[in-house]
């Protein structure tokens, strides 16, 4: 797979994790809502597979794990640093969610190629 299909999709799932979150919390899920909350995430992700350079390996579990913890990191801290808040139970849930979107998706990937 491409490493550009692999970063739309990836890209997708964290703005999914933002839309899902922003849902259960009864908040606007528009897109600018959305934006609003994805934003720091999606540049956390985006400077985590420049870092790593996740184009090397895109399909790896542990390059999906990688970009997981950089996503969270660098998010969180992004929030903070632009007046946002955060909270030990919200990166909890971050890194749960994140882990089952960024890694899990490889993991299914991974099955179905090596079932072809």
């Amino acid at each position: 797979m491409k490493a550009a299909y692999v970063l739309v999709a990836d890209l997708v799932c964290v703005v999914l994790f933002a839309l899902a979150g922003r849902g259960a919390h009864g908040e606007g899920t528009g897109p600018a809502a959305v934006a609003l909350t994805a934003w720091p995430f999606l540049v956390g992700y985006l400077v985590t597979w420049a870092a790593i350079r996740a184009w090397r390996g895109p399909l790896r579990v542990r390059t999906g794990a990688v970009l997981m913890v950089g996503t969270v990191l660098l998010g969180h801290l992004l929030r903070v640093a632009f007046g946002g808040t955060t909270h030990w139970s919200f990166i909890l849930v971050s890194v749960i969610a994140l882990t089952v979107l960024l890694v899990g998706w490889r993991l299914v990937a991974r099955l179905v190629v090596r079932r072809r």
